[in-house]
């Protein structure tokens, strides 16, 4: 089978992240799975068991200051270099920031054409996509050269399938476009105890009907006890309640826990985009005619400073 060309997605400590890992199980459907890595010294040997893990059958590792040093552009020439040599079937990116821009450079560079945002692909090339918020499904496919998608976190689930990757280092030549931008330095965003957003397995976000950015302390004390990720919606963020990134939606993150519990989120389309495809959905709200509960598989009309200590009294006896 041909290649299929995935862009690795890791932290700085060189840490897979699980898109990265979900990109590789939708690889295997489509081809023989390739992944890309860029980065500092040492990320492919540091990643590569884990990339093996789940089908990863051979490892290209372009290392150097230039590709770490800089911003994104090396990164996207490296990478059109790559496809022009071993002509992919495919090749995969992750719907991030960084991710999405490295494609759309990527799609110019090749003349290609591009599917952002996709949940599926099929191996002959055809992209299933949401559209307006979820509410329509739309199947496209490019008309011009390879597949080039951008797929949305949590859009399936990771399915391990050991391979043993041979490795290659990529010898990348750049041109002085591709150093414009230098990296001077990088700040580690401290981190607490909790999951990350995006990969936790539950997620407790909390609406308007929170109150303010003290009574969020609710929604916090609930996701310590259940080993979870606090989210937001967006009327909680634009109210100044919790920070940006931790909202949930359209304009947020995309989550797709095994438990996503709302409290005091009325379930505005906005934000049902980026929690829908949760796995068992739980809603706390005092409206019995919210949105919110049309998607709920669980839902309770009540005052959530009632329900909520009650519920985190019950976990407490429990555990």
């Amino acid at each position: 089978m041909a290649e299929v060309l995935v862009l690795v997605e890791a932290t700085r400590d060189f840490t897979v992240k699980k898109v990265t890992l979900e990109l590789l199980t939708l690889a295997r459907q489509i081809g023989s799975p390739s992944a890309v890595v860029f980065g500092a010294a040492g990320a492919t040997a540091a990643m590569v068991d884990k990339l093996g893990e789940y089908g990863a059958e051979k490892v290209y590792a372009g290392e150097s200051a230039d590709i770490d040093g800089h911003l994104v552009a090396p990164k996207a020439t490296a990478l059109a270099e790559l496809v022009r040599r071993v002509q992919p079937a495919a090749v995969l990116l992750p719907s991030t920031q960084e991710g999405k821009e490295i494609a759309g450079r990527l799609a110019v560079k090749l003349d290609n054409g591009l599917l952002t945002d996709a949940i599926a692909l099929t191996a002959d090339g055809t992209a299933t996509q949401p559209a307006f918020a979820g509410q329509v499904i739309v199947q496209s496919k490019v008309t011009r050269g390879i597949p080039i998608a951008t797929v949305r976190p949590n859009s399936l689930t990771p399915a391990p399938q050991a391979a043993t990757p041979a490795v290659e280092e990529l010898q990348v030549s750049l041109g002085a476009a591709d150093t414009l931008a230098k990296v001077v330095d990088r700040v580690t965003e401290q981190k607490g105890s909790r999951p990350e957003l995006t990969e936790a397995s539950v997620v407790v976000s909390g609406g308007r009907g929170v109150g303010s950015g003290d009574n969020f302390k609710l929604v916090e004390e609930l996701a310590d006890l259940l080993g979870g990720a606090v989210g937001a919606s967006r009327a909680a963020v634009d109210s100044g309640f919790y920070p940006h990134q931790f909202q949930v939606g359209q304009t947020g993150k995309t989550v797709s826990p095994q438990l996503y519990i709302a409290l005091g989120i009325s379930g505005a389309i906005q934000h049902r985009a980026g929690m829908q495809t949760s796995k068992t959905i739980v809603a706390v709200n005092k409206d019995a005619e919210a949105p919110i509960f049309e998607l709920a598989d669980y839902g309770i009309v009540g005052d959530l400073f009632k329900v909520v200590p009650q519920a985190a009294e019950e976990i407490r006896k429990r555990k």
